[in-house]
This record gives structure tokens, sequence and C-alpha cells, in this order.
């Protein structure tokens, strides 16, 4: 059968695969591990469900606008009020289902054939894929294990050329945790803007930071909110994976394109889903607080156990749900005559012999390493870094 073409010119995504295939492994009735998913393993607050199950016993069961009811758009705006002092009109807010879904819209608005969008490596999966498929270009620029995973500005600079429409930005950073400090942010935002360069800014793990690390949105940076999309959902601070909400705040004609294309894809988001947002935007915070900890606990832990491994060292997530330990020393050793040249070998090695799920870092342009994510329980973290543990071990030296 003959396909669009661009079809081919895609993966599908390489951490829903993994997840999957460690789910089948269990339902198979083998003892995994999973460290695939970024998905939390706490419960979304009672709270908030409670305001879905109340809309939808009370017959909130139909079509709402295609951007998101004005109660959870009015929502969104004063949660960016209070968290980063800014301003939103209603027409500049539009809610979708999922962030991923968000970013989808964006890409299909801004962005076309000869664009180029520049994306920092490591990159959450699904930029490039986004990109190309909106006809464009990435254009992918590197940052060091040394530097923080922080991009150097003259490494942007060089990368941008007449074709540059737009500059995605991830902070904190699925797959590092790396968190950028104000001050690099700032500098973006004056080449961005001096560049007439849109500046995409995916904020879902803002509340997910960790040891003082302060989060600053580029959107904030003097004379950037009008050059700047807010990317943003429920997902990972208020564990509500599963519901689909996403967000996005940005320039009228933008948020105003995102709405017509949507209005063509999926309409409106979940109608008795709207409710939940304000619940979780509006009501008590404690949750994600007292989740934080919790993750910061299995941060510091997991972190302690990835650096005490032979060959393996692994950057000090400053945000977000993953360690993303370098590997590379491992590479070149093999076990039972398998080979171990890549993170693909390597994922593969622990998935067979280790029985532990992790996502391999050529997934995210960075082969030298995995992505762990400790958004599960310290018992499965344990377990599982002890089998890592023992899978290095049984190596060839």
């Amino acid at each position: 059968m003959d396909l669009a073409k661009r079809v081919s010119k895609i993966k599908p995504s390489p951490t829903l695969a993994i997840d999957a295939k460690a789910k089948q492994m269990k339902a198979d009735g083998i003892d995994v591990v999973g460290f695939g998913a970024g998905e939390p393993d706490f419960d979304t607050p009672e709270h908030i469900k409670q305001a879905a199950i109340d809309a939808l016993l009370g017959g909130m069961t139909k079509y709402t606008p295609v951007p998101g009811t004005l109660a959870a758009k009015d929502a969104i705006r004063a949660k960016l009020k209070r968290d980063q002092g800014l301003e939103y009109a209603r027409d500049q807010i539009i809610v979708s289902c999922g962030a991923k879904h968000t970013l989808y819209n964006i890409f299909q608005v801004l962005v076309q054939e000869g664009d180029e969008v520049i994306i920092i490596a490591p990159y959450w999966v699904s930029y490039p894929p986004q990109v190309v498929l909106a006809g464009a270009t990435p254009v992918i620029v590197e940052t060091t294990e040394e530097n923080d995973f922080v991009p150097v500005l003259e490494d942007l600079e060089r990368a941008m050329t007449g074709r540059t429409r737009a500059i995605v930005i991830n902070s904190p950073c699925n797959p590092t945790g790396a968190g950028y400090p104000r001050e690099c942010l700032e500098e973006i935002a004056a080449l961005a803007m001096d560049r007439g360069v849109f500046v995409i800014s995916d904020e879902i793990y803002e509340k997910t930071i960790y040891g003082g690390f302060e989060f600053f949105s580029i959107a904030q940076a003097p004379g950037m909110q009008d050059h700047t999309v807010i990317v943003n959902g429920l997902s990972k601070s208020y564990s509500m994976t599963g519901w689909r909400i996403g967000y996005a705040a940005g320039p009228a004609p933008l948020i105003g394109a995102m709405t017509k294309v949507q209005s063509q894809s999926t309409s409106n988001p979940v109608s008795f889903c709207m409710p939940a947002v304000e619940a979780a935007l509006n009501g008590p915070q404690d949750f994600v607080s007292e989740m934080v900890a919790r993750f910061d606990e299995r941060r510091r832990y997991i972190l302690d156990r990835l650096c005490a491994l032979e060959g393996v060292s692994c950057f000090t997530p400053k945000g977000a749900f993953y360690a993303f330990p370098n590997f590379s020393g491992l590479y070149g050793h093999s076990c039972r005559g398998k080979a171990i040249e890549n993170s693909t070998d390597l994922a593969d090695y622990f998935l067979e012999e280790a029985r532990v799920a992790l996502v391999p870092g050529v997934a995210f342009g960075a082969d030298r390493f995995a992505r762990l994510s400790y958004a599960t329980g310290m018992e499965n973290i344990e377990k599982g870094m002890d089998r890592i543990e023992k899978g290095i071990l049984a190596l060839d030296r």
C-alpha cells in the first residue's frame, strides 16, 4: 500500500515502544523493572478527580468551545499571572489534548517547507518528528555533560540561518534534567529577538525542580512574551498523564491559527476534564510539593547508585524525573558473545539479560547515554539498580 512520504520520514515514539515492550513482557509473566515511561506513579489528587466526576454526573458531556472552556482558560491565565507574572487574554490561551498535541499544533501553524527549527540535544524524542511532519527541517545543536547540558550561545548563533523560524527550549529538560539558568535564557531571548526567531518554550516540568534551582520562563525576559509560545499541561505536575490536557499561551494570531487546526482535527479537549483544569490550577498545591519531595529522594538514591558503577557517570538533574547516565564506558564490552557498541545494544542487553527497561540515548540524540525515569516506587528503583549493577559485572572485561 502506498502511504504518504512524510510517514516514512519518522519512527514511532521509542519511549512508548520501550514501555509497551516492558508491559508486554510483564503480561507474559516476566519480571521486568521499567525505567522507561515518563509517568508519575502517584494517583491524581482526589479533589481533581472529583471535579471531573461532578462535571460528568452533572451532564457536562457535550462539545465545548474548541480551545477549551472560558473557565479553564481563566484558570490557566491566573496560573501564569501567579507563577510567572505574565498576563494573557483569553484569545491567547488554547487547551489541547496533551502538551504533545499542543506542540503538534504549534509546528503545524508556525513552520513550513524551507523553514528550519533549532532543537537542543539531548532533546525530547517527539520534537524532530513533529518538525518533519510540518515540512520543516530540524537543526540540532549539541550540548555537553561537562557544561551541564546547557546550550552555548555561540553554538545557537552559528546554527541560525535566514531560514531559522523557531528554537525549542525545554527547561527543565527531558531527558537530561538540565535546568537553564535565568542568565542563559535572557541571552537566548536577546539573540532570538535580534534575529527575528520565535521561541517555543516547553515548560511541562516547571514544578518538578530540586536543590534550590529556580524556574524561569524565557517569556519573562524583557520584551520576550510576544516572541514566545509557552507549552505546559497537567500531566507531570498533577500526575494526570492519561487525562490528556495540555495548553499553550502565546500571541493571539498564533493561538487563533492553532484553534483553526484543532477545529479540523480533535475539536475540543474532553469536556468534563475542563473543571479538573480549574481544580488543579486553582486548588491546593500541597500534592505537587509532596510529590516533588518524593521524587527528590529517589533522585538522590539513583544518582548515588549510578555514580558508583564502574564505567558510568551521571549528571545531577536539576528538574524533571529522569537520570541520564553516560554508559559509553561500557561500550566495546560483551556478554556471552553479544557486544555492546551503542545505546541500543545497551538497552537490549539490560532488557533481555537483566530484565530492566530503559530508553537508549540515541532516541534523544545522545548515543553515549540512556534515560532512566525515577517516577516509580523506591522498591522498583532499588531492584532495578541491583539488576543493572549485576548486569554490568557480568560483562566481559
